[in-house]
């Protein structure tokens, strides 16, 4: 029989593999390949357990931004509610600053249009007094014409004003 190196080659590779066998190798292997899959088991376990953890708090943030977004709702109605009754408010306010100015302009027209009146009604009083004076003064002569005609033109004066 003739041992070639393949032969020896071979024997070599189960004596090594006795020889691991022998000094507990594949214990060692076995066990870290346990200790390896324990840590991924627990890796994983806290994977899920920080995506649970993940998942409720994305679940509060949205609750968190539903609620903010009613509560800017109703903030805004309320600002809509509160601005219309200030416009009406102003609205109001306008409205009674015209009467009042109206009123006032009124009241100074009535005002002008009696002074006016009584210009004029004095203007012609004067007028006449003077019209009558001159006439009577032409027509009559005398000191009882002239007593008679001051009498008269006082009377006239004082009804005329």
């Amino acid at each position: 029989m003739h041992f070639d190196t393949e032969f020896w080659e071979i024997v070599a590779f189960f004596v090594f593999l006795g020889l691991l066998w022998y000094i507990g190798a594949h214990k060692k292997i076995v066990g870290a390949l346990d200790k390896r899959s324990a840590r991924i088991s627990d890796e994983l376990a806290e994977a899920a357990n920080l995506r649970a953890e993940a998942e409720a708090l994305l679940a509060s943030f949205e609750r968190k931004k539903a609620e903010a977004e009613e509560e800017a709702k109703s903030i805004i109605a309320q600002a809509e509610v509160e601005a219309e009754i200030i416009a009406r408010e102003a609205h109001e306010r306008a409205a009674e600053f015209v009467r009042r100015r109206t009123k006032q302009a009124e009241d100074k027209i009535a005002s002008a249009e009696a002074q006016a009146t009584a210009q004029v009604r004095d203007a012609a009083a004067d007028a006449a007094a003077k019209a009558a004076e001159t006439v009577l003064k032409a027509q009559a002569k005398g000191a009882l014409s002239e007593r008679l005609l001051e009498a008269g033109i006082a009377d006239l004066k004082r009804l005329l004003h």
